[in-house]
């Protein structure tokens, strides 16, 4: 297959013209509707998606940046970085080694899960 061109970047980057970058599923009901794959790839692309992201947070307090496995890993670490802030993971239960607060809930088709987060990254308030 031919290799993904990482160095296009269209001459008028309008808002969300990154969003083209993410393909669609092939693999059936089981997996996303889009695969963004792609789109973290392309560093402009990515810069660009995190940057609109961030945007309705200007000069918004933020003490700490929390992703939801697996997907918001990825730019929830990219805007914590580009905000020089920590990064919290929140994830499946069960795959943290630490204690944790766990939270119950229904995911999009239905399931009842469990997401935890580390107790000794946040605090009341």
């Amino acid at each position: 297959p031919p290799r993904m061109d990482l160095c296009h970047v269209p001459p008028a980057r309008e808002k969300g013209w990154y969003l083209a970058l993410m393909a669609p599923n092939l693999k059936g009901p089981n997996y996303a509707w889009l695969d963004p794959s792609r789109l973290y790839c392309h560093p402009q692309g990515l810069q660009d998606c995190v940057g609109d992201l961030l945007q309705p947070f200007q000069g918004d307090p933020i003490d700490m940046v929390a992703g939801i496995d697996a997907m918001g890993f990825i730019l929830g670490a990219a805007a914590a970085a580009v905000l020089r802030k920590g990064f919290l993971a929140i994830r499946k239960a069960g795959h943290l080694c630490v204690q944790t607060l766990a939270q119950p809930y229904t995911d999009y088709s239905g399931r009842e899960k469990v997401m935890e987060v580390r107790t000794d990254a946040i605090s009341p308030g």
